[in-house]
């Protein structure tokens, strides 16, 4: 039996990346055409020890992680304005200067909508919104793009 290119070698078919969307605190802001940033790095700290000159120990040092940059078409729902509103500006000071932060999840959908595997954002709060842009005689379609800062993530799968 010869496997194709989406299909994982005990069977079944591989998720595809086109279906998933965003959550704040369990609530569904929506679904996004695209999110980027989905990584983490480990710095390495090199330790030399005297009379070891064979080789420098690696030690694992701080991890970090990029922003989240989401993109979608424009909708009707205010969600993230709001979100936005109460995390900057006159809703940040209106909060006693407290940062309303979020945890954000990313959850990959199959076909039929059923949950795959989440991604759990710890700390989360946006840092950037852009809107449209517009120009005569353009026929793309409105998009608005929100980047978001957190304190790292965990996989979770839906089983558990």
């Amino acid at each position: 039996m010869t496997m194709t290119e989406n299909q994982t070698p005990l069977g079944g078919d591989l998720p595809i990346a086109n279906r998933f969307l965003f959550e704040l605190d369990g609530v569904e802001i929506g679904v996004f055409r695209e999110v980027h940033g989905l990584e983490v790095t480990v710095a390495v700290e090199e330790l030399r020890e005297g009379g070891q000159n064979g080789f420098s120990h690696r030690l694992p040092g701080r991890m970090t992680w990029p922003p989240l940059v989401f993109r979608r078409g424009v909708t009707q729902s205010n969600e993230l304005f709001e979100w936005l509103a109460r995390t900057s500006g006159e809703g940040f000071a209106g909060n006693e200067n407290k940062l309303d932060r979020c945890t954000g999840a990313v959850t990959a959908i199959d076909h039929v909508g059923t949950r795959l595997r989440s991604w759990e954002f710890i700390d989360v709060f946006p840092v950037r919104w852009k809107g449209p842009d517009f120009t005569v005689g353009s026929t793309d379609p409105l998009e608005e793009e929100l980047e978001v800062t957190h304190h790292g993530f965990r996989a979770r799968t839906q089983s558990g």
